[in-house]
């Protein structure tokens, strides 16, 4: 990409809303910088980030305005919030939902701060990497962005600092809590990782603004024990006990399942919870998936509807930060500057999703946007039209030399 010379019309337009937020005008510029170079730099480290812009300071200063200069993620974080509450299509509702997830975020550098050797499922393999838990909000519009996130930190760096251990459970008691004390209505739901009865409870114990428990969808594992009518036996053989007969059918669309949900209990879960069991064929043995909630009133087609924006409000943020947005790519060492640079990912995300799937075609990016990879090679357009033109009015208008527009977009 040549040198940019002006920063795409998303960045302008959401300057002045976080202009207060930072001190002096060069750190707002870092900001826009930084914003601008996650969304459209090949390379997305501070260095190739710097390096994008025609007209720059040295890439230390990026550096230090992520690692040492003073201004608040927190704040940055509520005035995000606060700005997608102003659109109808990314404003919480009720019927919102809540989506908990944790990720595995590769990096190179084995001094990066809290990084550790983990084991990715997904790829069965040991690999460098921070571990995050995210809270995701899902909108009734389908749009989602995430809200808040925990950097686990494993046991033997926490005793080498004098820190406090959190496993995943406090961590996720944690953003529940974070989540509850705004006030942010709708359903949490989570994998079978965290479906355990601490988290259950936690949870329950939890009020909305109706004074009913919060309510939740969790996936729960086969080999959990539960009670029916009185008799103790693990998931899976319960699953196994249940005829065809009494599986009923659930389409949606072209596609056809079968189910059976019943009200149980759950040892060390303080309330009663509904189980939802799904096959693919009516004769099968073994279920596909089993779905727990606290919702014992609810109906299978709004459990179901809940627990699949797990999906959306987690993989698909985790796929497109890590893919698009340079979620992975930093390599600061320090904590706070990885702290930042996650935040910055959130905001730029966040704005993104707000530009998608409107009722028309912005006019910077030309058509309709429907997915964040698609925002981003239109921003990228973006700034290649302002680039050409910048280079016309220089030889036009100011008849600059073939030579110095070369040496000003640093294409030498």
């Amino acid at each position: 990409m040549p040198g940019i010379v002006e920063f795409p019309k998303v960045v302008k337009d959401a300057m002045p809303e976080f202009a207060d937020l930072f001190s002096c005008e060069p750190q707002r510029r870092h900001f826009a910088e930084y914003l601008t170079g996650l969304m459209v730099a090949h390379n997305k480290t501070v260095t190739g980030i710097n390096s994008e812009f025609a007209d720059t300071t040295d890439q230390s200063c990026l550096n230090r305005f992520l690692t040492e200069v003073d201004w608040d993620v927190e704040a940055l974080n509520t005035r995000r919030l606060e700005l997608l509450q102003k659109e109808p299509s990314t404003r919480y509702s009720d019927q919102g939902v809540i989506a908990i997830d944790n990720v595995l975020i590769d990096h190179d550098g084995k001094f990066i701060k809290d990084v550790g050797w983990f084991w990715d499922h997904a790829e069965s393999r040991n690999k460098i990497a921070h571990d995050y838990l995210f809270v995701n909000y899902v909108c009734t519009s389908g749009k989602h962005y995430p809200l808040e996130f925990r950097r686990f930190k494993k046991r033997e760096q926490c005793e080498a600092t004098g820190e406090v251990f959190q496993n995943h459970t406090v961590l996720f008691c944690e953003l529940v809590d974070w989540v509850c004390t705004r006030g942010i209505p709708g359903d949490f739901t989570f994998d079978s990782y965290f479906t355990n009865a601490e988290n259950l409870n936690y949870i329950h114990a939890k009020k909305d603004r109706f004074d009913r428990p919060r309510g939740y969808v969790g996936d729960l594992k086969f080999n959990r024990k539960i009670e029916f009518k009185g008799k103790i036996q693990k998931a899976e053989q319960f699953a196994q006990s249940i005829s065809s007969e009494d599986k009923k059918e659930l389409r949606r669309g072209d596609q056809r399942q079968w189910y059976f949900t019943c009200t149980i209990r759950i040892p060390e879960v303080n309330h009663k919870v509904r189980i939802v069991l799904l096959w693919d064929k009516r004769r099968d043995e073994t279920p596909k998936k089993m779905l727990v909630t606290n919702r014992v009133t609810w109906e299978v087609c709004r459990i179901l509807s809940v627990y699949r924006h797990r999906w959306t409000g987690t993989e698909t943020f985790h796929r497109d930060g890590k893919q698009e947005l340079g979620m992975g790519d930093c390599q600061l060492r320090s904590g706070q500057g990885q702290t930042r640079h996650m935040y910055l990912v959130m905001l730029a995300y966040s704005l993104l999703m707000s530009q998608l799937r409107q009722g028309h075609a912005k006019d910077w990016a030309l058509h309709r946007l429907m997915t964040i990879g698609e925002a981003c090679r239109a921003m990228l357009n973006e700034t290649l039209r302002s680039t050409l033109a910048w280079a016309i009015q220089q030889v036009t208008e100011k008849s600059q030399s073939y030579h110095h527009i070369v040496a000003k977009l640093r294409l030498t």
